[in-house]
């Protein structure tokens, strides 16, 4: 949110101040004290919801999609014993 504050000149100084001790810029400064006076400081904010978009593989129906890395070093064993027997 964009906006436009008239600081009291006591106000000023200290934000100055304080963006020189701090090596921040204006605006990290301000909000950090925004949310301590404002009481957030160490508050956790409320996180976006998680959602899971579901995906079709294409796999048919009663593969077993646990053993899918078993399925494929027993592929490869078979490739490597048929390179073997040639």
């Amino acid at each position: 949110m964009r906006t436009t504050l008239t600081l009291d000149p006591d106000v000023a100084s200290r934000l100055e101040a304080e963006v020189r001790r701090s090596g921040d810029g204006m605006k990290a400064v301000v909000n950090r004290a925004l949310r301590l006076g404002l009481g957030m400081m160490g508050k956790p904010t409320i996180p976006e919801p998680f959602t899971v978009e579901p995906h079709a593989f294409g796999f048919r129906p009663g593969t077993d999609l646990d053993r899918l890395n078993q399925l494929a070093d027993e592929l490869e064993a078979d490739e490597g014993a048929r390179k073997l027997s040639r």
